[in-house]
């Protein structure tokens, strides 16, 4: 079995791998360095010694002996007692899935989103500190100690590892779409560095939100996701640079996520009362179906961001784009006088209907103000390149 094959099999089990412990120990933190031991094990002697006929159990097995080898090493001699009834994990196929209530554990309310997001990336998605790092651009120390904080505040919380009461359900699963969506739009549109997207993120966002619940908003996430990064293979040009919307190649788009994604939503809509996400999947799918630019549905588009919470600068922003394109820019640009929003994005988009309407000295200069307010090179050198383009029309 090649190297590439063992490392994809270990990531396929160390979120079962770590469950199983997290529930049977009842201490996260200590389940996830045992987990990350055993998982270090395996990468030394599978290669060389063979992989196991049940890979699952040996990894339980050898977290188990790892984990109890740091209790006797504390000398916690209470919970090594406690502890002694399960000292010998069977190395049997796990009957259950517990991937959901890691995941719940991962997006724990006492944690900031940062924390929750690496979190779940290093515990359920089964990446390293050093990968996470390397995808939100921090240094691995960085990222080691936000993960490392973020164990111990779920420590301190005393939190459980188990789904939550009935009552408590509906919030933590709020919470962790809230995580996965924060995921998915930093794999999607990359905030930081060079690169236009991160296409690894943005699968497990999907991949994770796969585990979610049969619900209407969770569904509603799903499909804005998989609608969404439909697009991502026309987001960019030969050379790697930006392509907006309005100019993709749309021949290029994923056509079976937009037949998952659609149908998925039309499966969720009018089982309850729609939620954000779906709100934004049925926006979503209104652009995939439009066979050109021109053709979108705007008012329709417009419509539907009435129904999300207009006090939310990025809806504000996002509606006023909406109702430009029916209006016109200068509609647009009085829609947007008074709104504040941290970012590039504010400034962007005043550029982009500056041009539109003819405005090129305001255009010019927003251009420039939001290609100094991004944090991402990729967009920089697009609106660079506007500003570029627009200052040599006659």
């Amino acid at each position: 079995m090649s190297d590439a094959t063992i490392e994809d099999l270990l990531r396929t089990n160390a979120p079962q791998v770590l469950a199983v412990l997290a529930r049977r120990y009842g201490d996260f933190a200590a389940a996830e360095d045992a987990t990350q031991e055993a998982l270090i094990a395996a990468a030394k002697h599978w290669p060389a010694d063979g992989v196991p006929d049940n890979p699952r159990g040996w990894l339980i097995q050898t977290g188990a002996r790892k984990l109890l080898d740091q209790i006797r090493n504390e000398q916690a001699r209470r919970r090594r007692e406690d502890l002694a009834a399960v000292n010998d994990l069977p190395g049997v196929p796990v009957q259950h899935d517990d991937t959901l209530a890691l995941l719940l554990m991962c997006c724990h309310p006492a944690l900031t989103p940062a924390s929750a997001i690496a979190l779940t990336l290093r515990a359920v998605g089964g990446l390293s500190t050093a990968e996470i790092a390397r995808a939100f651009l921090v240094p691995e120390t960085t990222m080691g100690q936000r993960i490392s904080r973020a164990k111990q505040r779920v420590k301190d919380t005393g939190a459980v590892f188990a789904e939550p009461a009935a009552e408590e359900r509906e919030a933590r699963l709020r919470q962790v779409r809230h995580v996965l969506y924060l995921i998915f739009n930093e794999g999607y549109a990359a905030s930081t560095g060079t690169a236009v997207h991160r296409a690894d993120l943005a699968a497990e966002a999907i991949r994770l939100a796969r585990l979610l619940p049969p619900d209407a908003e969770s569904g509603g996430l799903l499909a804005l996701m998989l609608l969404t990064d439909a697009r991502r293979p026309a987001r960019t040009d030969a050379s790697g640079g930006l392509v907006p919307l309005d100019e993709q190649d749309r021949s290029r788009w994923d056509r079976a996520r937009i037949a998952e994604g659609t149908a998925l939503l039309n499966r969720v809509a009018g089982t309850a009362a729609p939620g954000e996400y779906q709100v934004q999947a049925a926006i979503a799918a209104l652009h995939d179906r439009a066979p050109t630019a021109e053709d979108t549905d705007w008012p329709q588009i417009e419509a539907l961001y009435s129904m999300l919470d207009d006090t939310n600068p990025v809806v504000a922003l996002n509606r006023a784009i909406a109702a430009a394109m029916i209006h016109g820019p200068q509609h647009g640009l009085d829609l947007i006088a008074g709104l504040t929003l941290p970012g590039h994005r504010l400034a962007a988009a005043r550029a982009h209907l500056h041009e539109r309407a003819g405005h090129r000295d305001a255009a010019l200069s927003h251009y420039k103000q939001a290609a100094e307010l991004t944090t991402s090179i990729a967009e920089r050198d697009y609106l660079i390149l506007r500003a570029s383009r627009l200052r040599h029309q006659n």
